[in-house]
C-alpha cells in the first residue's frame, strides 16, 4: 500500500500545512512555538501535536548537509525541584534505551537527547509515510492472510524491543507507520518515556500511573502495572479491529472485560485460537512476550488462510461438475479403444481357425 501523506508521531502531512514557515522569535514555551533554532541546532518549523506530556515539532538539522527533516519531542516534567533531579536521570536512562532500539530498521533512530530551561527534548528521524489508522477503516473487513502479515511485521519489530527489556505501553494504529519507502511498520512513540513527566514529590519515587489509550490498552496497563504480554494485547487488539471492522471499545464487554468477535468473522480455527490467547482479559493467559506470538504466528505457514470473499457454493458445484465432465472422457475413449482391440483380436482368432482347417490332411 503506498502512503500519500507523510507522519511524524502518527500524524499526516495534511496537518503539516505552511511547512516551510520560519519562526524569528528566540525561545520555547509551553504550547506555543517561539523559537526557530534549538541550542544552536535545529530549526522548529511548525508545532505537530500538543498534550499533556508534551510537544512535538518539525524541525531541519541545521549542522547537517542540505538540512534534513527531523522531529523533536519536548516534554514536560515537573518543575518541583526535589523531583528534577529523578526526572533528569530517568531521562537520561530512557534516551539510552531509545538509541539502542533505534538500531532496528523499523524503529526511529534517536539523534539527540538534551535538556534547556527545565525541559527535556529528544530529536528522532523523520519517517516519511502515513499512520495505520488511516488504512483501518470502520466497517472494512481484512482479509486473513494481510491480517497475518501485518502481524508478522509488527511482532518481528516488537520481539526486539521485548529482548532489550523494554515494554512500548502505547501501541495503537496512530504509533504504526506505514513506510513510504518500502511499505514497512513503523514503531513510534514510546510510552515509557512519558511516565518521566510524572513524578512523585512525596516519595521521591516516579509515580505509577495507566499510560496508554483506551481500546487498545490492557486491564494490567491500565492499572500502572504492564507487562511484556501488555503489548501482545494491544497488537491482538489491532488485528482484531482489522478483521472485524469495529473499534476495540465497540468488541470489548465492559464488565467482564471479554471480547466478543469471533461471530463478526470467518477464520481459520488456529488463528483464532492465536487471536484469543493475545486479546486474552488475563495477562497470564497471553503469549508472555512478542517472540513468543510471532513463533505461533509463523506456525501457520502451510494452513490455508480463509479468504474473504469466498467462493459461492454455485460456482464451486459448476466446478465440480466440469471436473465430473472432463473425467469422465478418458474413460469413454478406454473403452471404446478396448472394443476396438477386443474386435480385432476375435477376427485374428477367426482367420487362423479357417486357415487350419484349410491344411488339415483327409481321412
Amino acid at each position: 500500500m503506498k502512503g500519500k501523506s507523510s507522519s511524524v508521531g502518527g500524524l499526516s502531512q495534511g496537518r503539516l500545512g505552511g511547512i516551510n514557515q520560519c519562526y524569528n522569535n528566540h525561545y520555547l514555551s509551553a504550547g506555543k512555538i517561539r523559537v526557530n533554532l534549538l541550542v544552536h541546532r535545529y530549526q522548529i518549523v511548525r508545532s505537530l501535536a500538543s498534550g499533556g506530556f508534551g510537544e512535538t515539532f518539525l524541525a531541519k538539522d541545521t549542522q547537517l548537509p542540505d538540512h534534513p527533516w527531523c522531529v523533536v519531542k519536548q516534554l514536560k516534567p515537573q518543575s518541583d525541584p526535589q523531583s528534577w533531579q529523578i526526572a533528569t536521570r530517568l531521562f537520561d536512562t530512557e534516551a539510552r534505551s531509545l538509541y539502542q532500539l533505534g538500531k532496528h530498521a523499523q524503529i526511529p533512530q534517536l539523534f539527540a537527547h538534551f535538556s534547556e530551561n527545565n525541559q527535556f527534548y529528544l530529536v528522532q528521524e523523520y519517517i516519511e509515510g502515513h499512520p495505520l489508522g488511516e488504512e483501518i477503516i470502520l466497517g472494512k473487513q481484512w482479509e486473513e492472510i494481510a491480517v497475518i502479515e501485518f502481524l508478522e511485521d509488527v511482532l518481528s519489530t516488537l520481539a526486539f524491543v521485548h529482548q532489550h527489556n523494554v515494554i512500548h505501553r502505547d501501541i495503537k494504529p496512530d504509533n504504526l507507520i506505514r513506510r513510504k519507502l518500502d511499505n514497512k511498520i513503523i514503531l513510534i512513540d514510546f510510552g515509557a518515556v512519558k511516565q518521566i513527566i510524572n513524578l512523585s514529590n512525596t516519595q521521591n519515587q516516579p509515580k505509577t500511573i495507566g499510560i496508554g489509550t483506551p481500546g487498545y490498552m490492557s486491564n494490567e496497563q491500565n492499572l500502572g502495572k504492564p507487562t511484556f504480554s501488555s503489548d501482545i494485547y494491544s497488537v491482538g487488539m489491532i488485528a482484531i479491529q482489522m478483521l472485524t471492522g469495529y473499534y476495540p471499545t465497540q468488541l470489548v464487554d465492559n464488565q467482564t472485560g471479554e471480547i466478543h468477535w469471533q461471530n463478526n468473522v470467518k477464520i481459520t480455527p488456529k488463528f483464532t485460537d492465536i487471536l484469543v490467547k493475545m486479546s486474552h482479559p488475563d495477562f497470564q493467559q497471553r503469549y508472555p512476550s512478542a517472540k513468543e506470538a510471532l513463533q505461533a504466528i509463523q506456525g501457520l505457514q502451510g494452513v490455508s488462510p480463509t479468504m474473504v470473499p469466498t467462493v459461492s457454493m454455485s460456482h464451486s458445484s459448476s466446478i465440480r461438475n466440469k471436473e465430473g465432465k472432463i473425467a469422465v472422457i478418458p474413460l469413454i475413449l478406454m473403452l471404446l479403444l478396448g472394443g476396438v482391440i477386443g474386435i480385432g483380436l476375435n477376427t485374428l482368432s477367426e482367420r487362423q481357425q479357417n486357415n487350419e482347417r484349410q491344411h488339415q490332411p483327409a481321412f
